[in-house]
């Protein structure tokens, strides 16, 4: 996917990334296609895109989310 490509997708940055310059990756959920975008928020809009299945990124998420 190009940063073109990209760019009309709705981002999300990680609650961890704040407005005093903390970056993060950023996640765009919006694809029906069964595929998450992925790209780091201090190149948004100029740097890559990675674009992984929804099943492996789902299966990522449970192996770092902490339980409460």
């Amino acid at each position: 996917m190009t940063s073109d490509e990209a760019s009309g997708l709705r981002w999300t940055k990680s609650s961890y990334s704040n407005a005093n310059g903390g970056n993060c990756a950023e996640v765009a959920l919006s694809l029906p296609s069964g595929l998450v975008p992925l790209r780091d928020s201090k190149l948004a809009g100029c740097g890559p895109v990675v674009v992984v299945g929804a099943a492996p990124f789902s299966d990522f998420l449970r192996s770092v989310v902490k339980p409460l």
